[in-house]
């Protein structure tokens, strides 16, 4: 989006102003500033939706079994159900003969006892006699015409339980399947149909107002001039939240201007579940959320993160809802929202894990750079033919550069204060969600 607007601005008071106040802010570290945000983040209503609706959606209370899978005996092929005592002996030289007493397709039932030295003709599927301890395949099997009736001819001898799904084998009765806050995929929504549930109650999707802020901004479809730029940000975060599965709803950009900026914004919040602004979070003339959130009647949680890109992301609270104030750099405002704002809202829908889950990774080159504070580089895995997962930097290491998201597909943090990182040292990666490759 922006760079940081210089500190050399408008002269006078404001200016002092920021020098007094703007420059002194409590340093919070990530994981702190994860915890402040979290403890806010709490699931919105629930509402039932027809369960051909409910992919992607996160379950609202939890789904247990009320009765066993499957409820009755099953064949697990085709082929002949028999009583295995039967088929003592059996060999394709001396093959056992029994009389087919019926066929069953699936979703039928052998309405009469199946007698001893009988066999049933059986689908994949379908319900075992109860008489019946084993099925045979097909291709084990011939049938012969003989005065009228056929027989079956068993080719080899058959073990008890051969191919039968007892009742209860994938599920027992009182199993707890689905927990609540669990995201409704393709099995998920194959379990609530198995159980009867044609409305399934999930969590509200969550309506989060964008802002991007600034006075140099353009809207996409209006040409560019000199000193001015279109306001992508704004369009990343809304696919950003998109993705967690609340809903975005694009707002006019908002100038350099503080009541401008405290009017839209509280009005957004009281409409909104959650607001998320890009721009003016810094220590500029024309920064102008450090302004808003020192005046309005919100509680602020931070305002200064010990992190890399990013470092003056912004977070508050008003009325219960939380307002992510983010970089205006493409990057910061990127890392910000992965950190702080996607497992926020994801919280907001449930999820019960919603932070990202890293893990180590052996870093590909050198890189160079050390700082006081944590480092988030965008940046892109491989996995080895052994197994071994690779992570290395994408693009330029800049907090300006927008093109390196759209190939990131993880986090490598970098902590602060170590040594320069060689290639082949261990770092931890955090995956991302929608970048250039998913493991």
């Amino acid at each position: 989006m922006r760079a940081k607007k210089a500190e050399a601005g408008k002269p006078g008071k404001h200016k002092e102003r920021v020098g007094r106040v703007k420059f002194n802010r409590e340093i919070v570290a990530v994981p702190e500033a994860v915890r402040r945000v979290m403890e806010r983040a709490q699931p919105g209503v629930a509402e039932q939706v027809p369960l051909e609706e409910a992919y992607g959606r996160r379950l609202a209370r939890e789904l247990y079994a009320e009765q066993p899978v499957p409820h009755f005996r099953r064949s697990g092929m085709d082929g002949f159900a028999l009583r295995s005592a039967d088929t003592a002996g059996s060999s394709p030289e001396h093959p056992v003969r029994l009389e087919v007493a019926a066929a069953i397709p699936c979703g039928s039932v052998m309405e009469r006892p199946l007698l001893p030295g009988q066999a049933a003709r059986i689908m994949t599927g379908a319900a075992v006699p109860d008489e019946a301890d084993a099925v045979i395949m097909l291709e084990l099997t011939g049938t012969v015409e003989e005065n009228g009736r056929t027989f079956a001819e068993i080719r080899r001898e058959t073990a008890p339980g051969a191919n039968i799904s007892e009742v209860g084998l994938e599920v027992r009765q009182g199993e707890l399947l689905l927990t609540q806050g669990r995201l409704i995929g393709p099995g998920e929504s194959a379990l609530l149909a198995m159980f009867g549930v044609s409305e399934a109650a999930v969590y509200n999707r969550p309506r989060v107002a964008v802002f991007a802020t600034g006075s140099e901004l353009l809207r996409v479809d209006e040409e560019l001039v000199p000193g001015r730029i279109r306001n992508s940000n704004g369009y990343m975060l809304a696919a950003q939240v998109r993705q967690t599965g609340a809903v975005p709803v694009m707002m006019e950009s908002i100038p350099d201007d503080v009541a401008l900026a405290k009017q839209a914004i509280v009005a957004a919040m009281n409409e909104y579940d959650a607001v998320i602004t890009t721009g003016g979070v810094s220590v500029g003339d024309y920064d102008i959320l450090y302004d808003l959130t020192s005046s309005w009647d919100g509680e602020l949680l931070f305002n200064k993160v010990a992190m890399r890109p990013g470092s003056p992301t912004t977070v508050a609270v008003r009325e219960g809802k939380l307002l992510f104030a983010l970089s205006g750099n493409p990057g910061a405002c990127f890392v910000g929202f992965e950190l702080f704002a996607r497992p926020a809202l994801t919280a907001m829908q449930g999820s019960a894990e919603p932070f990202i889950a890293g893990y180590t990774a052996v870093l590909e080159e050198d890189y160079r750079k050390t700082d006081k504070f944590a480092r988030y580089l965008r940046g892109v895995r491989r996995v080895s033919p052994e197994g071994t997962v690779y992570a290395k930097p994408v693009g330029i290491d800049a907090s300006s550069i927008t093109v390196s998201i759209r190939d990131a597909d993880c986090l490598i943090v970098v902590p602060p204060g170590t040594e320069p990182l060689q290639r082949g040292d261990r770092v931890t990666v955090l995956p991302l969600t929608g970048g250039g490759g998913d493991l």
